[in-house]
């Protein structure tokens, strides 16, 4: 049972151990918290466990498939996209979340849906790079 008070942030990372979903502001400003409910960007730090009953949940360590790695996290990697690594989870799922609604965006869109997750390391040029990356391997995102 989940506990009322608890944020489904406090869930992943306290009761369930799924630490890639990071604390930020806590105010759903930075995303940094940022997970996909039924494959859109959603803010963990601000939403309620038991408001998502039966809403499918996906957390950076659901993106890998049969050990291997996601072609985002493979061109995330290729490229350097992370630094501290810390909002890379949540620039991880939200670029999945393009990529699975337009699998060839433009830099602009890329931009665009980037716009709300916080890095404070990278400038993003490398994180927008690996995006455009693997959407280039195209083939490979059909997971």
């Amino acid at each position: 049972m989940v506990p009322p008070y608890k944020t489904l942030l406090e869930v992943l990372r306290e009761d369930m151990g799924l630490t890639g979903t990071k604390h930020g502001c806590e105010l759903g400003e930075c995303s940094t918290c940022g997970v996909l409910v039924d494959g859109k960007p959603f803010l963990s730090c601000l939403s309620m466990p038991l408001d998502l009953e039966g809403r499918e949940i996906l957390t950076v360590e659901g993106m890998s498939a049969d050990g291997r790695s996601h072609p985002l996290q493979i061109a995330f990697a290729e490229l350097g996209a992370a630094q501290c690594g810390y909002c890379t989870p949540a620039m991880l799922l939200t670029a999945k979340a393009l990529l699975d609604r337009d699998p060839h965006p433009s830099r602009d869109a890329i931009m665009e849906a980037l716009a709300g997750v916080l890095c404070r390391c990278t400038g993003y040029l490398k994180i927008f790079e690996a995006v455009e990356l693997a959407a280039s391997r195209a083939g490979t995102l059909a997971r």
